[in-house]
């Protein structure tokens, strides 16, 4: 090839460069934001799960204290006992309180131990709960979102905790709000089913 063509041929590819470069260019965003903290609070289904929840760890609460007050009393009981045995002289009679006392505080580890997987269960079913409450929110809302922005010719969504301020029009969480009321009256206030739950890491063999 000549220098000549040559050259022309670069400049041929010179000018078919900025055409391409035009056909990839993203498109103009239009913008709507959703107050996805709002929702979650004001939402019909929401609402009811939150009442049931709270009446979860309130119970939780109250089973927390009807196990703690015994145990904290005989904890107490044994420290008077023990106190006590420091008065006591040697002997075959101290050395039989001792095991005695010695007794109380194995069982009554024992108990704290019990009491705390019962506790940790009850904590982990409602953890579990507010994740299932969660995920059929969010799994009907996300629909309701896209369909929103089709609506208002919108190309992304934004959170409102993720701007710093935006115009009052682009806010469209009413509108998601309304449609997520008719379209998920209610949630079931349940453990994630086996099928949704988090793996549970396993042990790695040595």
């Amino acid at each position: 090839m000549t220098r000549y063509a040559f050259g022309a041929a670069i400049a041929a590819l010179s000018l078919t460069l900025p055409g391409a470069a035009m056909a990839q260019r993203t498109p103009a965003a239009t913008i709507v934001v959703v107050d996805t903290a709002r929702i979650y609070s004001e939402c019909n289904a929401c609402r009811a799960a939150s009442t049931q929840l709270q009446g979860m760890i309130t119970s939780a609460q109250q089973r927390a204290q009807a196990l703690g007050q015994p145990l904290q009393t005989e904890a107490q009981s044994i420290e008077t006992a023990a106190n006590q045995l420091q008065n006591q002289p040697a002997g075959p009679a101290r050395n039989t309180a001792q095991t005695a006392l010695q007794n109380r505080v194995n069982a009554l580890q024992t108990r704290q131990n019990t009491a705390n997987q019962e506790l940790q269960r009850l904590e982990q079913n409602i953890q579990s709960t507010r994740a299932n409450v969660a995920r059929q929110i969010s799994e009907r809302m996300n629909p309701i979102i896209n369909q929103v922005m089709t609506t208002h010719g919108a190309n992304l969504a934004v959170d409102q905790d993720a701007t710093l301020a935006h115009a009052n029009g682009l806010d469209v969480t009413t509108e998601v709000l309304t449609a997520l009321n008719a379209a998920l009256p209610s949630v079931s206030v349940t453990p994630l089913p086996a099928s949704a739950a988090p793996a549970q890491p396993q042990p790695q063999g040595r």
